[in-house]
């Protein structure tokens, strides 16, 4: 089976300029890709998982992956798939974001000899000659196709910068670049990228006289179109001082039943057969099909002896098995006796805000050691403390411990 039948079976492709072409490039050759981060944040998240997913495909299929660093372009914002300009970074922040994207890939895509090239557009876009690049560049570009693409449209009302809308020209050019340093002879992104794509392929023929490709992906969504990986603390990151292991793990093993089968084909490499045969169970059994899927995506993210750690501190809380030392574990001191649990909460991370565990606590569903908190004012007493800790548990499936040092 060839790496575009692959994708097309695991359901990643959203679009493609050239399907036949592509189609035809992909089985007798092997070429060389892109796709563009921007190193936004110091750690990707579950969002981004499709793009490195599609490059790890792409890579056993012997093709040649590009990632390309927004260290130019992050200095702007892209508006694509936005309604607000993206905030600003320094030059140290980008270097430093950039640095971890490495890290959290290198467990999906081997960057040894030249098997794969991480790439920084900073190293062409921060030199750039502004009147020569209008006149070699943006000569290429009318206002009114731009206006109609769909990263602007949906800023105009509340007012696009020029700072923006130069986005679109310097990826075309970023996808130039590519083509000439590496022989890059293909964009992929996921579909809020389609305009500046298309942008980039235009560019490239205008050019060079040359054909080039792109192909854009599915956004990570659930069956009711919400974006996957976002919960009330936020993005669940693959970095795991930013979501630990097991908070990454509980994601997974508590997503929607009708979201299953589609995240398994996603976001690991089991067989299609699997896939089906999981995403077939149903009522109680459909939880074994979303216990493989948690910990096969723990253990691509975070790695194998993680991955059980997780599954064990799982089925030590819900299966009364395991171990529960595996569990999400916050320090505090023994002060915290006689204060208010939504304080100590509070203080130790646990929950949001003060507020929030008083809404909690108010509708049933704040316990601790199993015991429901009926009282927002209630404090930690000496005998909450077992063992040195306090378990505490939000709702039916969040659980926290409380290790209280000596």
């Amino acid at each position: 089976m060839s790496v575009l039948e692959v994708l097309k079976e695991r359901g990643y492709i959203a679009q493609m300029t050239h399907e036949e072409e592509i189609e035809k490039l992909l089985e007798k050759e092997k070429i060389t890709f892109y796709i563009g981060f921007d190193p936004t944040a110091d750690s990707l998240h579950v969002g981004h998982l499709i793009q490195i997913m599609t490059m790890a495909h792409m890579q056993r299929a012997g093709h040649r992956p590009i990632v390309l660093l927004g260290g130019g372009t992050a200095l702007i914002g892209d508006p694509s798939g936005r309604t607000d300009m993206r905030k600003m970074l320094t030059k140290e922040e980008i270097d430093r974001n950039a640095e971890a994207f490495k890290k959290q890939m290198e467990r999906f895509i081997d960057f040894s000899e030249g098997k794969a090239i991480m790439e920084n557009n900073a190293k062409w876009l921060l030199g750039l000659n502004y009147i020569e690049f209008l006149r070699d560049i943006g000569v290429h570009f009318t206002v009114n196709r731009m206006l109609e693409a769909e990263a602007f449209k949906t800023r105009m009302e509340r007012g696009l910068t020029f700072l923006e809308f130069n986005y679109m020209l310097m990826q075309a050019y970023d996808f130039l670049e590519l083509y000439r340093r590496y022989g890059c002879v293909m964009q992929m992104g996921g579909n809020d990228q389609w305009s500046n794509i298309i942008a980039g392929v235009e560019l490239i023929r205008k050019k060079e006289g040359k054909q080039a490709y792109g192909m854009t992906f599915v956004l990570l969504t659930t069956s009711e179109g919400k974006k996957m990986g976002k919960t009330e603390k936020g993005a669940i990151w693959l970095d795991p001082k930013k979501t630990s292991p097991y908070e990454f793990y509980q994601y997974w093993r508590n997503i929607g039943d009708n979201d299953v089968e589609k995240a398994l084909a996603l976001l690991t490499f089991l067989p299609m057969d699997e896939v089906r045969r999981l995403g077939r169970l149903r009522d109680k059994e459909i939880n074994e099909a979303k216990k493989v899927l948690a910990f096969e995506v723990t253990k691509l993210v975070h790695g194998e002896e993680e991955a059980l750690k997780a599954q064990k501190a799982a089925e030590a809380l819900f299966e009364g098995g395991g171990e529960i030392e595996h569990v999400p574990s916050i320090e505090v001191s023994q002060d915290i006796i006689g204060r208010k649990i939504v304080d100590v909460l509070f203080e130790a991370k646990v929950i949001p805000s003060k507020s929030e565990g008083r809404r909690l606590i108010q509708q049933g569903g704040l316990y601790i050691n199993d015991k429901r908190v009926e009282n927002v004012d209630e404090c930690i007493k000496e005998e909450m403390i077992k063992e040195n800790a306090i378990l505490v548990r939000k709702g039916k499936k969040e659980y926290h411990r409380l290790l209280v040092k000596e």
